[in-house]
């Protein structure tokens, strides 16, 4: 197999559930090969490199096999190699991430202070 759709393999290396779904992230720019947006028909060959923007995450991919079936996850993840800055740059935003997510504190009262808030009107409206 020299060629395959990039909707195909990006359905069989399991980045995407469905190929309507790959083809959603390829037609919305979510999808880069060498640098340059494609459209879902465009074939891709050994040695490609990969964008991929999943969420909050960004992959950094290159090709070392083709396959237009969908198999196990073990056998998907022989299908492409995440580059090592990509890793960790990602590795990185989820730190990030995470730090500022332990940073944000919600003005929202919790339950226990839903129960006193909603005794206190009780006892002043008597």
């Amino acid at each position: 197999m020299d060629k395959v759709r990039i909707d195909k393999w990006l359905w069989a290396a399991r980045f995407f559930k469905t190929r309507s779904l790959a083809k959603q992230a390829i037609e919305g720019g979510k999808i880069h090969a060498d640098g340059q947006r494609i459209k879902a028909s465009k074939e891709i060959s050994l040695g490609i490199t990969l964008t991929i923007r999943q969420g909050w995450d960004e992959k950094v991919v290159e090709v070392i096999a083709l396959s237009d079936q969908r198999r196990g996850a073990d056998v998907a993840q022989t299908l492409y190699r995440e580059t090592e800055e990509s890793i960790s740059k990602r590795e990185q935003f989820a730190a990030d991430r995470k730090a500022n997510n332990a940073m944000i504190q919600s003005d929202r009262p919790n339950k226990k202070q839903r129960r006193q808030i909603h005794k206190f009107i009780r006892e002043s409206q008597d």
